[in-house]
C-alpha cells in the first residue's frame, strides 16, 4: 500500500522532479506537495503503525525539493536552505518547507509541507457521518401516470401514454380536432395519458392528425 502512495513521486527507482507542475509558482508547487501529504498521512493517523509513512514523507519531499530546483535551475541542497523553517508541535519543533506569498495589509499565505508528527493520534475521534438522502422530484409525465386517472374521460385504471411528435401535428383548427387533440393542444402536451379503450379511439378515429 505505502509503495503504491509512493509511485507519483518516484522514476527510475528514485524520487524525481515533477515536470508537470515545476512552471507553477513556488507557493503553488509547495501546496500541491503539502495537500497530497498531509492528505494520506492524516487519514491513517490511527494506524499503529503510522510511522511506516517515514519513507513516503522521505520520497515526496524530496521529489518537492527536485522540482524546486529544476524550476529554478539550481540544486537539492539550495532550495532546502532556502525553504525550510521550523513549525511548533505538540511534541516539539520540527523542520518543514514553506513558501510564502506576501500580501499588503493582510497575512501572508503560507503553503508548508512536513512538520507532522508521523506517531499515532490515539485521541482522534471518529465521526462517521450518516449521508443524507437526497430526493429528486419525479417528472411531471410520472407523476401522471402514477396518478392513474385517464386524462381524457377520467376513468381509473391502467393507463398508456399517447404521444404525439410535434405539437405542429396537432393542426391549428380547433374545430377540425378531436376531443384528445384539443385537450393536447389546451394543454400544450405532446403527451395525453389515456386508459387503453380511450387509447384505440384515438388510434382508431380517422384523421389528418399524424400521432
Amino acid at each position: 500500500m505505502i509503495a503504491a502512495k509512493r509511485a507519483p513521486y518516484r522514476k527510475h527507482g528514485k524520487p524525481w522532479h515533477r515536470s508537470a507542475i515545476q512552471n507553477l509558482d513556488d507557493y503553488d508547487i509547495v501546496k500541491t506537495f503539502a495537500a497530497e501529504y498531509r492528505g494520506i498521512v492524516q487519514y491513517y493517523m490511527l494506524a499503529g503503525d503510522v510511522w511506516r509513512f517515514k519513507a513516503l514523507r522521505w520520497d515526496a519531499q524530496t521529489s518537492l525539493l527536485k522540482t524546486l530546483a529544476a524550476k529554478h535551475k539550481s540544486s537539492v541542497k539550495k532550495m532546502a536552505a532556502r525553504y525550510r523553517a521550523k513549525v511548533s508541535t505538540p511534541r516539539r519543533l520540527r523542520t518543514c518547507y514553506e513558501a510564502r506569498v506576501d500580501r499588503e495589509g493582510k497575512q501572508p499565505l503560507v503553503a508548508r509541507f512536513g512538520g507532522i508528527p508521523l506517531t499515532r493520534n490515539k485521541d482522534a475521534v471518529l465521526d462517521d457521518r450518516t449521508p443524507r438522502k437526497i430526493t429528486y422530484p419525479r417528472r411531471e409525465l410520472t407523476v401522471r401516470l402514477l396518478t392513474g386517472r385517464c386524462e381524457l374521460c377520467g376513468d381509473t385504471g391502467k393507463v398508456q401514454v399517447h404521444q404525439v411528435r410535434s405539437m405542429a401535428s396537432l393542426g391549428t383548427s380547433s374545430t377540425e380536432r378531436p376531443a384528445w387533440a384539443t385537450l393536447m393542444a389546451k394543454k400544450w402536451r405532446k403527451t395525453l395519458v389515456v386508459c387503453m379503450p380511450c387509447h384505440d379511439v384515438i388510434h382508431g378515429q380517422s384523421t389528418t392528425l399524424t400521432a
